[in-house]
């Protein structure tokens, strides 16, 4: 029997939902449930064929069993190794190389010292930054937001250099992306699943969370619906990314890719409305069974594949 685990957190709708419409499809030998683990060993896989993963990010315990589970033989949707890796400010480096249209961004220097360090660590990093040149580069209004994190927390929209410092000194220890503020037009937010299917969503981060779905739009009339499918398959590709959402603020008739680091995108039934809540179920039902029945190895993007197969010399 081909196991599919949920590993999940708070999510009460998705995960439930998901294990639901994976089971009903009735394909011969595969079965989905919730995950479940306790200490696990060094030498013993995963009894999942495919791991579903919600929630690693924030459990570092998950995201060793994940790891463990891919050197065993196992599929993860999202790839742990890259997630734990990946960053906001590189991936907007990452499209602007891909011709991908992305905002003027700067990457900033932690307000405060790490825990650990003092200003001895410092010594390389330039004191006082040059704030003019970021100025004149970003223009105002700008974004200050983690490098590292979502769920809109510790973001702060700056009109001046004061408004900026004053926000900067609240940051702490965090590692913090200015960016260009975009004033958009529309707003879209994107269901990026299996690298190839793409569900596009109008979305106002303006609005109060549970009306910032907008159900009264219909993106596929978009004049720049074909670009923004292209641009967030391109992005998921370059990263490795199978469940992702991307979003796009449109300024002048150009999509600009406005954060794309969503490997356990909102799916909550109530937030984001049946028709869309309907469409990621059955795509990653598709992608799961996919997935689960594939004969591919998990592991043939690390290096350290090439000695379980075999292939490379050792020194």
């Amino acid at each position: 029997m081909l196991k599919i685990g949920l590993l999940y957190g708070m999510e009460n709708t998705f995960p439930h939902a998901l294990i639901e419409r994976i089971n009903a499809r009735g394909v011969d030998g595969v079965v989905a449930e919730s995950l479940l683990t306790g200490g696990f060993r060094i030498d013993q896989p995963s009894p999942y064929r495919l791991i579903i993963d919600r929630i690693s990010h924030d459990i570092p315990f998950y995201r060793a069993y994940l790891k463990n589970a891919i050197l065993h033989g196992a599929h993860v949707i999202n790839n742990p190794f890259w997630w734990s890796a990946d960053d906001k400010f590189f991936n907007y480096a990452i499209g602007l190389k891909l011709d991908v249209a992305v905002p003027r961004t700067v990457m900033l220097p932690h307000h405060s010292h790490p825990p650990g360090t003092t200003s001895e660590s410092m010594r390389n990093l330039q004191y006082p930054l040059n704030w003019e040149e970021i100025f004149d580069y970003l223009g105002f209004p700008m974004f200050m937001k983690p490098h590292i994190g979502g769920g809109w927390r510790n973001v702060y929209k700056v009109h001046n250099p004061e408004e900026l410092y004053a926000a900067y000194a609240e940051t702490g220890d965090l590692g913090m992306v200015l960016q260009e503020a975009i004033e958009f037009s529309d707003y879209y937010r994107c269901y990026c699943i299996g690298r190839r299917h793409v569900h596009l969503m109008a979305y106002d981060p303006r609005r109060p969370h549970h009306e910032r779905y907008r159900p009264d739009q219909d993106p596929t009339q978009s004049p720049l619906y074909e670009r923004i499918v292209r641009d967030s398959i391109t992005l998921c590709e370059a990263l490795g990314y199978d469940m992702n959402t991307v979003e796009f603020a449109v300024r002048d008739g150009v999509p600009y890719a406005i954060d794309y680091l969503n490997p356990a995108p909102d799916a909550d039934r109530h937030s984001v409305g049946e028709t869309n809540f309907d469409w990621i179920l059955n795509a990653m039902a598709d992608l799961a069974i996919e997935r689960a029945l594939s004969d591919q190895p998990p592991q043939a993007d690390y290096h350290w594949a090439r000695f379980l197969a075999g292939g490379a010399p050792r020194s």
